[in-house]
């Protein structure tokens, strides 16, 4: 008697515990944060910094995980084809999800697409080096030179990023010079400081530490303000070059399809992380400016900056690979 009232009760109970309302509240498990790059560049201290935070709003672990290879396409992709339930996640930035898109056929995802966008998380100019013992001081110098030997200055480019950045300077001023490419930026600022090669347009947080050490001569930032970490540097807009504005920057995004509600629990969680003064100080020391943003801001900022960058490829005939 009393096994057959017991067994009404546990279908009620087992039917209710299936009912969507009583699902496990997000997060149930470790999220995962995939950095498509190696670690120590900025897109991985980005991510370090910023997970703590989230960690604690969301008060579940968050493990940052390096997946490199093919200018970060592999780990972008793996986290296209994750499950869409907000565990696994993307720290993109302006290679992944737009420049990318105007140097490879075959990405295997689409920034627009593939893609649910969380936030943004910061930003960063770049900065413009030379070699030292190039005899000048300044931008204007800098083309000058340029434009009486065409083709003679060599240049450094890590990625496609770097690259593009430096074509959109190139043509802006109507200088051409060598395209050098290399598999990452440490090796790059080590030729530009002994000498090897003449210039690099570089993120502001890897290039500045050997302009502090006057291993290599800093010009000019790329961003529309000077950084306050080298308010001696002028921007290229006060040179007279507007349409080389160019920003680095970092953000987080999850696989298409991610339910609504996890992804503003996850904007919330992002936004206050960077609202804490110790993440804040973290980020600013390095020159990076925190930039949080509503999921919508952020993919609209995706869409501007991969139209932006494919146009620019096209313009200076820049075929994918």
């Amino acid at each position: 008697m009393m096994r057959a009232s017991i067994k009404p009760v546990l279908i009620l109970l087992a039917s209710i515990m299936m009912y969507p309302g009583f699902a496990h509240a997000f997060p149930d498990k470790p999220i995962h944060i995939i950095v498509p790059f190696a670690p120590g560049g900025v897109t991985d201290l980005v991510s370090r910094i910023v997970a703590q935070g989230m960690s604690d709003e969301l008060s579940q672990d968050i493990i940052v995980e390096n997946k490199p290879g093919a200018s970060g396409s592999l780990g972008t992709n793996y986290v296209a084809k994750s499950k869409p339930d907000g565990h696994t996640l993307l720290m993109g930035n302006i290679s992944t999800l737009a420049i990318n898109a105007a140097t490879f056929k075959n990405l295997g995802y689409d920034p627009k697409l593939s893609f649910s966008p969380v936030a943004m998380i910061a930003k960063q100019p770049l900065l413009i080096g030379i070699k030292k013992d190039l005899d000048i001081n300044s931008v204007e110098a800098l083309i000058e030179l340029a434009k009486k030997d065409p083709g003679k200055l060599n240049y450094g480019a890590p990625g496609s990023s770097n690259q593009l950045a430096t074509e959109a300077f190139s043509q802006a001023t109507s200088i051409k010079m060598n395209h050098v490419p290399y598999g990452g930026s440490g090796p790059a600022l080590i030729d530009l400081a002994a000498g090897h090669i003449d210039v690099m347009i570089e993120t502001f947080s890897s290039i500045y530490p050997f302009v502090q050490q006057e291993k290599i001569k800093g010009l000019a930032v790329t961003s529309a303000e000077r950084s306050n970490l080298a308010p001696h540097l002028p921007t290229l807009k006060e040179l007279g070059f507007p349409d080389v504005e160019v920003t680095s920057w970092q953000g987080i995004v999850a696989p298409a399809g991610t339910p609504e509600d996890v992804i503003e629990k996850l904007n919330r969680a992002v936004i206050k992380s960077l609202s804490s003064q110790n993440i804040e100080t973290q980020l600013t020391s390095k020159g990076l400016q925190p930039s949080p943003s509503s999921p919508e801001e952020f993919k609209h900022y995706i869409a501007e900056e991969e139209k932006r960058w494919v146009n620019l490829a096209q313009e200076i005939g820049l075929d994918p690979k």
